[in-house]
């Protein structure tokens, strides 16, 4: 099955039952100097529970901008943007950080770690600031998911000490902490040699196939190619 095959459609999109993420009209300029550049221009899209889906598109296009606004870390310049029926570009900052804690695991490139703590410690950041559970039990749940990611036995090490892909492992262990329904990734295997980043995605593959939605940007036609469906953004608009 070629790209074009499964690359979502402006005119015909797909539609599913359960409507997890529903982008309606969204816009975002963003102020460069006395100059604005608009990175989305009106973009509607669904995205149902449990599915796995790829933005794809030319640097510029306005992939990361998507996933940025869905993950609560921007807000959009106009329409709406609802997750699990909530509408988050209407929350307070404050709402926004708490729900985006407890609702959102975000995996970036370049992994995010901080340098002077160990895997284990940066597996835990998230429920430290959620103050979920005593010490122990967000120790005990760190410790689980980076058992989950295959580095049980690497809890120790300072990131220097780990590989590209284990270090890509400790975020995903980290973005796991809360529990999240959904996970996005902003090139999460783009940092990796070929072999790793498809280790990445079976990751990716077995988190979806155990519930949870994952949206991930890539530039990567094969691993784009793997995923339930493709979304095509051209211009900061869906395009086929």
């Amino acid at each position: 099955m070629g790209m074009e095959d499964v690359v979502e459609r402006a005119a015909r999109p797909a539609r599913v039952s359960e409507s997890f993420i529903d982008l309606a009209g969204v816009e975002k300029t963003y102020r460069m100097g006395r100059l604005d550049y608009p990175a989305l221009r009106g973009v509607d899209l669904e995205i149902g529970a449990g599915e796995l889906v790829a933005i794809v598109g030319p640097s510029g296009s306005g992939k990361t901008t998507i996933l940025n606004l869905v993950a609560g870390i921007d807000r959009p310049t106009a329409g709406t943007v609802t997750v699990e029926g909530r509408r988050i570009d209407l929350m307070s900052e404050e709402e926004l950080a708490v729900w985006r804690g407890q609702h959102v695991g975000v995996v970036f490139q370049f992994f995010q770690l901080l340098p002077t703590l160990s895997a284990l410690e940066n597996a835990v950041l998230p429920l430290d600031f959620a103050r979920r559970g005593s010490r122990r039990e967000r120790f005990e749940r760190a410790r689980g998911n980076l058992a989950l990611v295959g580095l049980g036995d690497k809890a120790g090490h300072l990131p220097a000490e780990l590989s590209g892909g284990e270090q890509q492992r400790v975020a995903i262990a980290r973005a796991l902490a809360t529990d999240p329904r959904l996970i996005v990734g902003d090139e999460p295997t783009g940092n990796l040699d070929t072999v790793t980043a498809a280790e990445m995605f079976e990751l990716f593959k077995r988190l979806n196939e155990q519930g949870k939605t994952v949206l991930y940007v890539t530039h990567d036609r094969e691993l784009a190619a793997r995923a339930h469906r493709v979304v095509s953004i051209r211009d900061g608009v869906v395009a086929a």
